[in-house]
C-alpha cells in the first residue's frame, strides 16, 4: 500500500455494550481520472490525481523533513525529495483504484508517475496506470477506494474520456454504506472490531460508468 504516515486512531468500543458505529477515515483524497480511450474505443491507460487533505499533506512535510520554515511551499530539492512519495507500493496493493467491465476485473500494470506539486500547502500527484492489455472502453466501470477506508477518495476533480465517450459519475448510497458498517462490525465479537476491521471501502465510493457510441 502507499507509504503513509503511521499513526493511530480506530473507533471506541465498549465491551459488551452497544456502540455508535461509524466508518470513519483518515486520510481524505480529492480524486481525478483522466481515461485514454484510442480510435477503435479502447481503454488503454487511467491517469489518476490525488490531491491530499492539508493535515496528511502536513504529516508527509515533517516526516520527510520538509518545508522547514512552514510555508507550504517546497523548492526544487524538497519536490525531488517528495517525488513519488506515495507510489512505494507493497506487492498486492491494487492502487485503490478498481476497473471492471460487467463481472470481469480489469488488471492494471504499475504506476507511471507524472507530477508532485503542491498547491496552497496540499500535496497534489499524479500517475498513469496503463491497462495489462486494452479493453472496449463502453461499460467499464471505475471505483476509487481504500477497501478498509482508512482512505476517503472522492472523485471531484474531474474525469475525462477520449475517443468520443462519456462518463456519469453516481455518489455513494452513505445511509446503505453505514448501514453495511454497523451490520458487518455487530456481527463480529467486540474485541476484534479493530484489529479486524471490516472491508467497506467500496461502499462509500463514488461510481465511474463510461458510455461509448450513441
Amino acid at each position: 500500500m502507499m507509504n503513509r504516515i503511521a499513526f493511530l486512531a480506530g473507533l471506541a468500543l465498549l465491551a459488551g455494550a452497544p456502540v455508535n458505529v461509524q466508518a470513519h477515515p483518515h486520510v481524505f483524497v480529492d480524486t481525478g481520472l483522466a481515461l485514454s480511450i484510442d480510435a477503435q474505443g479502447r481503454l488503454e491507460a487511467v491517469e489518476v490525481t490525488w490531491a491530499y487533505d492539508d493535515f496528511y499533506s502536513l504529516l508527509v512535510f515533517e516526516d520527510l523533513g520538509l518545508d522547514n520554515d512552514m510555508d507550504g511551499l517546497l523548492n526544487t530539492a524538497e519536490l525531488g525529495l517528495l517525488k513519488g512519495f506515495d507510489l512505494n507500493w507493497v506487492v498486492g496493493f491494487e492502487g485503490d483504484i478498481y476497473l471492471r467491465r460487467g463481472d470481469t476485473p480489469i488488471s492494471l500494470l504499475p504506476p507511471e508517475h507524472i507530477s508532485t506539486e503542491v498547491v496552497d500547502g496540499r500535496i497534489i500527484t499524479r500517475h498513469r496506470r496503463p491497462l495489462a492489455g486494452p479493453v472496449s472502453a463502453d461499460g467499464v466501470v471505475i471505483k476509487a477506494y481504500d477497501p478498509t477506508y482508512y482512505t476517503a477518495y472522492t472523485v471531484n476533480q474531474g474525469v475525462t474520456a477520449g475517443g468520443g465517450c462519456d462518463v456519469d459519475i453516481t455518489p455513494p448510497d452513505l445511509d446503505r454504506a453505514y448501514t453495511l458498517v454497523e451490520e458487518l462490525l455487530y456481527a463480529m465479537p467486540a474485541d476484534q472490531a479493530e484489529e479486524a476491521y471490516p472491508e467497506v471501502g467500496a461502499a462509500f465510493a463514488d461510481t465511474v460508468h463510461v458510455i461509448c457510441g450513441s
